[in-house]
């Protein structure tokens, strides 16, 4: 994540809508979360270390902690605005918690020589080129034990132009008919796609294809990497170490 996205989510202004517009815009997030946890094999009382990739405001995090009371998690994030907020979210869970401000693709200095079970991220990493995904990736496999898993819940795009242009088209409806006419920013098709377009180039948004996440996960040393759901943009992808 380059400095200009991390900047981006540290406003003030940004800071204070985003769980509000990630509904909006994203209602398949509570979903992706649903089936990461699915995914994860591990039973509801063990105990474990995981590593979250650019927490936000803590909504990966908290279905984590909620679903494994014995679990403990380092959170990093670049934008300190948003760690701030994912403490308020977490409340008395935040004690399991321990917050790094950081860019992450530094991530071999952040985590040091610390090892977990579970690394996970949500939204986060389409903010990465190939190579710096390719890199996080492997260091966050460093991290994992032999048999940790690695899962991501994050944007797509499709591999023909003309199937991205139709998909981006049901994106907006659905944005529209969801704000109701409440939010101007979505008050029509075109008020929406200029504000995504605006939004998406703010915060450098560099989203790849299916099939390129599954190669720099296979690249990375993952083994079987896989596509656990998938919705027009956004899928849950990852694999064993």
């Amino acid at each position: 994540m380059n400095s200009e996205s991390i900047n981006a989510y540290n406003l003030s202004e940004r800071v204070i809508t985003y769980d509000a517009d990630m509904a909006l815009m994203h209602p398949n997030r509570t979903k992706m979360v649903e089936i990461a946890l699915q995914v994860i094999p591990f039973e509801p009382q063990q105990s474990f270390t995981a590593l979250d990739l650019g927490v936000g405001t803590g909504f990966f995090t908290q279905a984590v902690l909620d679903h494994y009371p014995n679990s403990r998690i380092i959170a990093i994030d670049g934008a300190e605005a948003m760690v701030e907020l994912a403490k308020v979210r977490l409340k008395a869970k935040a004690d399991r918690v321990d917050f790094r401000i950081g860019d992450f693709r530094q991530l071999g200095q952040i985590v040091s020589s610390q090892r977990g079970q579970l690394v996970f991220s949500s939204y986060a990493l389409h903010h990465l080129t190939w190579n710096e995904k390719l890199a996080v990736i492997r260091d966050a496999l460093g991290f994992l034990e032999p048999g940790g898993w690695f899962l991501n819940a994050d944007l797509v795009v499709a591999s023909d132009p003309e199937i991205e242009k139709r998909i981006q088209k049901i994106r907006e409806q659905r944005i529209v008919q969801r704000a109701s006419g409440r939010d101007p920013r979505f008050r029509d098709l075109d008020a929406t796609r200029l504000f995504l377009d605006k939004l998406e180039a703010e915060d450098h948004d560099q989203p790849l294809k299916l099939a390129e996440d599954l190669q720099i996960l296979k690249e990375a040393g993952l083994q079987s990497a896989s596509v656990f759901w998938m919705e027009y943009r956004e899928a849950v992808t990852g694999g064993i170490r």
